[in-house]
């Protein structure tokens, strides 16, 4: 898998109420999440982000509550994959299960900048800096969960697995 896309950068400890906050999980209409995502730490972050962008953060991403929503809101809004020094465990579990890629890289999170063009060669475990041409090591994507992400998450490798229509 190979990834492609300008960076928004936000800081440590971005919590699921930061990602979509409380007030709009009255719906779990994927593009309605996504024209609130991020919108407590940027109010016009949804409508500046573009296919293909790529979130990084610092430690933490993602604590708070177990909502799904959250990552449901980041892969609407277009994000390709977030890029953090490490993840809260719920929202690590709840990416895959949607098929919203997510790389751990203490070294990314640190030097990487906002508007920065990275790719991401998950098979070969490195992110490289394309504007400041400089690479980065970031930990492989488990087996399993590269399956759930290539099939588009969770129920997709089920229906595909056990052909469910």
């Amino acid at each position: 898998m190979k990834l492609t896309g300008k960076v928004w950068k936000f800081g440590n400890d971005i919590d699921t109420d930061l990602i979509i906050p409380a007030r709009y999980l009255n719906t779990s209409d994927p593009a309605e999440l996504a024209k609130h995502c991020m919108e407590d730490a940027d109010k016009t972050w949804a409508e500046k982000v573009q296919k293909g962008d790529i979130i990084v953060a610092g430690k933490n991403f993602g604590c708070g509550s177990s909502r799904e929503h959250a990552p449901v809101a980041i892969k609407a809004a277009g994000v390709a994959c977030v890029i953090a020094k490490d993840f809260a465990r719920i929202f690590y579990r709840n990416s895959f299960n949607i098929g919203l890629p997510i790389f751990e890289s203490e070294e990314a999170s640190l030097k990487i900048a906002q508007g920065d063009t990275v790719e991401i060669d998950a098979d070969n475990g490195v992110i490289k800096n394309i504007t400041k041409n400089e690479k980065y090591a970031v930990k492989p994507i488990p087996p399993f969960m590269q399956e759930l992400v290539n099939a588009g998450g969770l129920i997709a490798y089920g229906k595909m697995k056990f052909k469910i229509k």
